[in-house]
């Protein structure tokens, strides 16, 4: 399982690893062997490759030297562009220099003549230049040395070691010298700051780089937050076993839609039914089942007045004995009535189904004085940041800012399941447990995809998985159908709702099939 982890936990978790026999040269060895095996995977052809190193005078610049030898060795031609000169003594250099690599040093580089050459020649630029121990703004050499690649004229590809130059790892801010990567192998366990803007944009692809550290490191494993990868998600998909009917799977009851907004309803029960629930009811206004009922047979349907209110929160109450999981919010609306409505229904003292609760459902909760008692324990939250600061009473920026500190905090206030969505997905456990999706599309900036995702989360309810577990397979597997999706139709800017929901059997079949990494 890998872990997200601030500057001071990974200081602690690199001194703890040292006390225990593992020292930094061997972790810095098998940091650089990472990062040349990440690289080797992603350019093809590397005999022909020039490689630029440009390397700081910490461990950072350690673990580029490190990765230009296997470099060398794979068959690139190599040259290092040190900020300031090693000792004479420093072992990664004198290898280098038995392959007779080129090795430059900024101080001594008058106008950046040489490094400007090497710009021109390179095929790829490693940036090893600063670590995680810096403070903004950036100064000296270091500031020089970033500053003249960015603007050089050539475009190599470039490979961060842990984070981008100037990325503040634990608050996503950056130096205004900060070199874009196309890849950023970030070493141990990501960052916070990787997946926070403006720095998540600098990142690339980003790939966890080992350094050595055992999995069972007691502090690594006491880490509360995840870095959600395929194999953490598929370890939730549900057996589908061949005795199976549709009672096994669960029924999943959806109180959604209004006149205004009966595609949300359709998004959500269709994505139900493609997350593997065997049921699913849609209990929306009978105009609405009027409209979206023919594209949609395999729901059974409760029909509801147009105007939701208290008396139909009893009509539904009947449904709960026979009902695996609830999903309330998809396109209610904010009429006073509907508020009155699901005050009544959380409010009656009977016992709800697990539940979900989102979009106009959230903002309509708040009006409610202790939703949160009312709700069932564990209940799964879907706010984006507005509706986030609609809960909370705080501006949706500074919810931004702090993301996953915020989702974790409340999800221990209200005692449920926080899934704050938005670019990087963050789901938090009541008990101080979070999880992060790695995946930020533009493919589903786009009305409706809530609706989908909520449906995939209801979905997995029903089939019995607990909230933390379902939203952690649900948010992932909604994320990579937004990939999948932009994929399939060319661009990102054309993907619609439905066309995310379509992808969804693909993204749960490549869980699937996939084999597990090694």
């Amino acid at each position: 399982m890998q872990k997200i982890v601030t500057i001071e936990e990974m200081i602690r978790i690199e001194k703890a690893a040292e006390a225990a026999g593992h020292s930094y040269a061997q972790m810095m060895e098998r940091a650089g062997k990472s990062l040349a095996d990440a690289l080797l995977a992603r350019i093809s052809g590397i005999k022909d490759k020039h490689v630029l190193v440009l390397a700081g005078s910490g461990n950072n610049g350690g673990d580029g030297l490190v990765a230009a030898r296997w470099l060398a060795e794979a068959g690139a031609t190599l040259a290092i562009y040190l900020t300031k000169d090693r000792s004479e003594d420093d072992p990664y250099l004198a290898a280098l220099r038995d392959l007779g690599i080129l090795i430059a040093v900024g101080e001594q580089d008058q106008r950046s003549r040489v490094l400007k050459l090497q710009l021109g020649r390179a095929d790829v630029v490693v940036d090893a230049v600063l670590g995680t121990g810096f403070k903004l703004p950036l100064k000296g050499i270091a500031r020089q040395v970033l500053k003249v690649a960015k603007q050089s004229r050539t475009r190599p590809y470039v490979v961060a070691v842990d984070c981008p130059s100037g990325l503040n790892c634990d608050t996503g801010e950056i130096a205004k010298e900060t070199l874009a990567a196309d890849l950023t192998v970030t070493l141990a366990a990501a960052k916070p700051g990787l997946f926070l803007f403006p720095g998540a944009e600098y990142v690339g692809e980003l790939v966890v780089g080992d350094i050595g550290l055992p999995p069972d490191q007691e502090e690594l494993a006491s880490i509360k937050t995840e870095l959600v990868t395929a194999e953490s998600a598929r370890q939730w998909l549900p057996a589908r076993p061949i005795s199976a009917h549709k009672g096994t799977f669960g029924r999943a009851l959806i109180v959604a839609g209004s006149i205004h907004y009966p595609g949300a309803a359709a998004l959500a029960g269709r994505a139900a039914y493609l997350a593997g629930a065997g049921l699913v009811t849609l209990a929306v206004p009978a105009s609405v089942q009027t409209m979206i009922a023919g594209g949609l047979p395999e729901c059974t349907w409760l029909p509801l007045a147009e105007t939701l209110d208290e008396a139909t929160a009893d009509i539904l109450a009947v449904e709960w004995e026979r009902t695996q999981a609830l999903l309330l919010g998809p396109g209610f609306g904010l009429k006073s009535t509907t508020a009155s409505f699901l005050r009544a229904l959380i409010g009656a003292g009977t016992p709800l189904p697990p539940a979900v609760v989102d979009a106009d459902g959230l903002k309509l909760m708040a009006r409610v004085e202790g939703w949160e008692s009312m709700l069932p324990q564990g209940s799964v939250l879907t706010p984006h940041p507005g509706e986030m600061s609609v809960l909370t009473g705080i501006p949706t920026e500074e919810i931004q800012e702090h993301r996953s500190e915020l989702a974790t905090e409340k999800a221990a206030e209200w005692g449920h399941i926080v899934v704050l969505k938005g670019a990087f997905t963050v789901i938090a456990h009541p008990d101080g447990r979070s999880a992060l999706i790695p995946i930020a599309t533009p493919a589903l900036a786009r009305a409706g995809t809530g609706d989908v995702l909520a449906g995939l989360l209801v979905g997995y309810r029903a089939q019995g998985l607990p909230g933390f577990e379902a939203s952690i397979l649900g948010c992932y597997i909604h994320a990579r159908a937004g990939l999948l999706a932009a994929q399939a139709i060319g661009t990102a800017a054309s993907v619609l709702a439905g066309d995310v929901a379509a992808a969804v059997p693909r993204a749960i079949a490549e869980l699937e099939h996939s084999p597990p990494a090694n």
